[in-house]
């Protein structure tokens, strides 16, 4: 017995499971924009974060060094900042690939953020995980001195 066809936006047609399957596991990876939650790799107190706004940004969203407004939404008893506090962000770690200079492409396997103040410090004073090199050209130096590792 044949499989029924099923039809897709875009795929015109498919028509066997595997294709179904390999369709519904690959993960579609966009912009940072509003409602996306974001880890937060610094030691500010705050665990997560959801996006309200981009700042400084493409239309469509946040990508790698792009500033964003973000309400904290999990984070550690006696941290520097609460939860449910408005807070600016730089992202530093996003799911969507960034093309480079050289022709390779950098992505990574979560969305990451640190806590800023208004003037673009960070309100930690660690960073951890890989930063890539790219907040160099968005005038986030001091981002990347506190990291642990720049990828």
């Amino acid at each position: 017995m044949a499989h029924p066809r099923i039809y897709c936006f875009f795929h015109p047609v498919i028509t066997n499971l595997h294709d179904i399957f390999f369709l519904f596991s690959k993960q579609n990876r966009t912009f940072i924009q509003m409602r996306t939650k974001l880890k937060v790799v610094d030691n500010s107190g705050a665990k997560q974060i959801m996006c309200i706004q981009t700042l400084k940004g493409n239309k469509k969203g946040a990508r790698l060094g792009n500033t964003i407004v973000a309400s904290v939404k999990e984070a550690q008893p006696g941290g520097k900042v609460a939860k449910g506090k408005v807070v600016y962000a730089v992202v530093v770690r996003a799911a969507m690939q960034r093309g480079r200079c050289d022709g390779s492409e950098v992505k990574f396997d979560d969305n990451a953020a640190v806590l800023v103040n208004k003037q673009g410090e960070p309100i930690g004073t660690r960073v951890f995980g890989p930063v890539p090199h790219e907040l160099r050209k968005k005038k986030h130096v001091k981002i990347l001195s506190l990291a642990e590792h720049i990828a």
